[in-house]
């Protein structure tokens, strides 16, 4: 891994990712994500919470969010994150060039590299909301490259890294460890992965069983993620209408690595977490450009890596240069990160919300949409979101409108139930510039 261009090339991604995601955040946007991972993220030495889930623990099982808070802390800007996000991006492509570059030469393994930086749904996680989701590629990347490489310590500390990302990761580690020791067994190796199989049952036993289960006692609520999977009888009569969605899904994943990775035995790996997204009843899932790809990712790229260099030097050659030329159509024909919507200059509606925002109080009990509430979360550990449904009510002691951003999800869900909060006298106007409105709850605030 002394290769220049490779690490020139993890700097130069690094450096493009962070540059579009600080465009895409100064024109306000980011959604929901960004802001409870912001806030989560800056208290994350205290109740490791936000006003949105509560306790993030009864979500999800996510130390990754420590050393990023740490982060957040000694440089306390949103960019950070965004930087961050955009490191771990850039950090899958040396595992894949060094799983191509033990069997083959440099030229091979660097066009790996080149085909992992231009693959599309990579492109979409890291250029999304910040999520803890957004590191899983490259932690499972290095442990699989540690392990191929018989790194034991190393396998050890990827396989740590990619189990505090997220529990799913614990549910793949415990599959892809038990399918590791059966292949290897009676080797060093395997009972490398046995370990790592042990270890992550370990994990998925104390949190669903001690973590989980105190902060939803918390919360007072149910594990969030099993409404993916609460199938009806009418759910599954879409289910038939959904296989077209799925379908191309999988096109979009696979093609542009030529199915490569199912000429390898390593793509049993990826059948969990493809599984995972697959199975969902909520198309989100499997769209390309979501954070929900970094659960598969790393498993699929490393596949890839395997069978790359068991093909002849000429093929595999041959192979990459279209593998690199289909990632570059895709991205012109269906790109995930819309760059239409996302990257545009900053307007004066954007200055004239980032000026409105610094005359509130510190630390205001405050309801928004998400323009205003993703510039807010990393300051502010009261700011959240206006309710989803109008039959909510707003628990909030300021409320702030903005109505130069007429297509906010949240202004448009919420905005007329709010009106009529305002005609009742529930809440009083008490600071307006153009189509900015900053309103207070009448009878006082806690």
């Amino acid at each position: 891994m002394r290769d220049r261009f490779l690490w020139i090339g993890v700097a130069v991604y690094a450096a493009l990712f962070a540059w579009l995601g600080s465009v895409k955040y100064a024109a306000h946007r980011n959604l929901v994500d960004f802001g409870i991972f912001a806030q989560t993220a800056a208290s994350a030495f205290g109740c490791f919470c936000n006003p949105i889930e509560g306790s993030h623990w009864a979500f999800h099982f996510s130390p990754i969010l420590y050393p990023v808070g740490i982060a957040v802390a000694l440089m306390h800007a949103p960019l950070t994150m965004i930087a961050l996000q955009a490191i771990a991006g850039a950090l899958v492509a040396p595992p894949v060039y060094a799983l191509v570059r033990a069997r083959s030469d440099a030229g091979r393994a660097r066009l790996a590299a080149l085909v992992t930086w231009l693959y599309p749904p990579l492109a979409g996680l890291i250029f999304g909301d910040f999520h803890e989701n957004g590191f899983a590629p490259a932690a499972v990347a290095w442990t699989i490259y540690c392990f191929d490489a018989g790194l034991i310590g190393a396998t050890f500390i990827a396989a740590l890294v990619t189990l505090s990302i997220k529990e799913d990761q614990a549910v793949f580690l415990a599959v892809a460890g038990a399918l590791g020791a059966w292949r290897f067994r009676g080797t060093s190796r395997g009972r490398v992965a046995a370990a790592i199989a042990t270890v992550s049952v370990l994990v998925l036993l104390v949190f669903f069983g001690y973590i989980r289960s105190h902060a939803t006692a918390w919360n007072g609520t149910s594990w969030q993620p099993m409404r993916f999977y609460a199938w009806s009888v009418a759910d599954a009569a879409t289910l038939v209408a959904g296989i077209g969605a799925r379908a191309g899904f999988v096109v979009l994943v696979f093609v542009p690595l030529l199915f490569l990775p199912f000429r390898s035995a390593a793509i049993w790996l990826a059948v969990a977490p493809l599984a995972e997204v697959l199975l969902s009843r909520i198309p989100a899932t499997f769209v390309v450009g979501t954070h929900y790809a970094g659960a598969w990712i790393g498993y699929v790229l490393a596949a890839f890596a395997f069978a790359l260099r068991d093909l002849p030097a000429g093929k595999a050659r041959v192979a990459l240069i279209v593998c690199a030329a289909l990632c570059a159509l895709e991205l012109a024909v269906a790109d995930p990160l819309h760059p239409a919507l996302n990257l545009r200059a900053v307007q004066s509606r954007d200055a004239a919300l980032d000026w409105f925002l610094t005359t509130l109080p510190a630390d205001a009990s405050l309801a928004t949409q998400e323009e205003a509430y993703t510039h807010l979360a990393l300051a502010d550990p009261y700011a959240r979101l206006l309710p989803e449904l109008p039959g909510r009510e707003v628990r909030a002691c300021f409320v702030l409108i903005d109505w130069n951003f007429p297509d906010s999800a949240r202004l448009q869900e919420y905005g007329a139930a709010f009106e009529r909060l305002v005609e009742r006298q529930r809440y009083l106007l008490v600071a307006k510039r153009g189509g900015i409105e900053l309103y207070r709850r009448t009878g006082g605030c806690r």
